[in-house]
């Protein structure tokens, strides 16, 4: 009898132990997640599908994302010193960076990990194959927000 208790009690103690694993994941995971405590605000067109796409992936990746629609996004992209030639559609200020367009996030994380002495970030033109950009993925080359500007990264 002494056995079988013994066995019941590690049995128990087991349990217990993978419950109290089992519900500290969450907060261990979260906490390791490059987006945790992250906000962002994403100046956009109310129109523009392919912004609101760019916001639901920010959002699916754990940042929580302020949406400001503005009918006319030449006054915001100036004030924010993006420069004709490197618009996108949408305009996103992060972790005191500005980020023009469709970057994918391994570059976003990459900027807010490094926390380079840049003012941003810029993905010009609308390429396919990027979040919020249906089509196949292009050869993607990201610029600073410098003059002048210099790649920061290219994604094949």
């Amino acid at each position: 009898m002494k056995r079988f208790d013994s066995m019941v009690g590690t049995g128990w103690l087991a349990l217990m132990w993978a419950v109290m694993v089992l519900v500290s994941v969450p907060a261990w995971a979260e906490a390791e997640s490059p987006a945790a405590g992250v906000s962002a605000k994403v100046y956009k067109s109310p129109l523009c599908g392919c912004c609101t796409g760019y916001v639901e992936f920010l959002k699916s990746e754990g940042y929580a994302v302020e949406v400001e629609n503005v009918a006319d996004m030449d006054p915001v992209k100036r004030e924010l010193g993006v420069p004709k030639e490197m618009e996108s559609c949408h305009t996103t200020r992060i972790g005191g960076y500005v980020v023009e367009g469709h970057v994918p996030l391994k570059t976003l994380q990459r900027l807010l990990q490094e926390k380079p002495a840049i003012p941003g970030i810029a993905l010009p033109g609308m390429p396919t194959g990027v979040p919020g950009m249906p089509g196949p993925k292009e050869s993607l080359t990201i610029l600073t927000l410098e003059n002048p500007p210099k790649v920061y990264a290219i994604e094949p």
